[in-house]
């Protein structure tokens, strides 16, 4: 079986047609390469995907909102290219079980990360801009960033998601949320891990700064109470 086959559920949502080697690359942490003997992981492409990222969300943005000044479509760039917001679209992709990690990822959630998994997105769209060309890759980022734009609740969440998580605390009738931030890993590659209360509900996330920790972990609480009615 190719590798193109193993992951036929991956190329069909996304609809574009890229080359079996590169989406296999796009698809490999450095933690995975590491093990390996060093092979060529993902980074590079996700260096290439960022700027076609870039390039989509801020030609998208500036056709829909016409009206808006630049410092207000950078602020909503920023909130759909942010490291939650790809998290967002690769969970919808059913991404983390594609990915190939090194044991220690493996063990420690790796699949579920909103670093990797952000990462890992970029690197895909850079490997659509190789296999498919310009004009497929600015599509396929579009069509996977439109939900975020569309759905003013939950393009509102992934763009401030702490802000969200207050104000679903204020319904609840309940206390602000409260984080607790842990950090592990050398000053050079540290890794931050995030838990938010409110009311009984928790969840967590990680990210390469404090910040984006409380984010992720805000934005997972956020969306897991759009599943369920909420409670005190």
């Amino acid at each position: 079986m190719t590798e193109i086959q193993d992951h036929r559920s991956l190329i069909e949502k996304l609809g574009v047609d890229i080359d079996a080697e590169l989406l296999d690359l796009a698809l490999t942490h450095r933690s995975y390469a590491f093990e390996h003997g060093g092979i060529p992981h993902n980074e590079r492409l996700e260096f290439l995907g960022d700027s076609v990222l870039s390039l989509a969300v801020t030609s998208m943005l500036y056709e829909r909102f016409p009206s808006d000044a630049e410092g207000t479509l950078s602020r909503r760039r920023a909130g759909v290219v942010s490291m939650v917001a790809l998290a967002a679209v690769a969970r919808e992709l059913g991404l983390g079980a594609h990915l190939k990690l090194g044991r220690g990822e493996e063990r420690t959630g790796g699949r579920d990360k909103d670093s990797i998994l952000a990462d890992a997105t970029e690197a895909i769209f850079g490997a659509a801009y190789l296999s498919a060309g310009r004009t497929a890759a600015l599509s396929l980022v579009q069509r996977l960033i439109a939900p975020l734009v569309d759905d003013p609740d939950r393009y509102g969440a992934v763009g401030d998601p702490k802000t969200a998580v207050q104000e679903l605390a204020a319904r609840m009738g309940v206390a602000p949320p409260a984080y607790e931030v842990t950090a592990e890993g050398p000053a050079h590659d540290r890794r931050f891990t995030a838990v938010v209360r409110v009311g009984d509900r928790e969840a967590t996330g990680q990210g390469v700064s404090k910040k984006q920790a409380e984010m992720a972990a805000a934005l997972r609480l956020w969306q897991d109470a759009q599943d369920a009615p909420a409670r005190a």
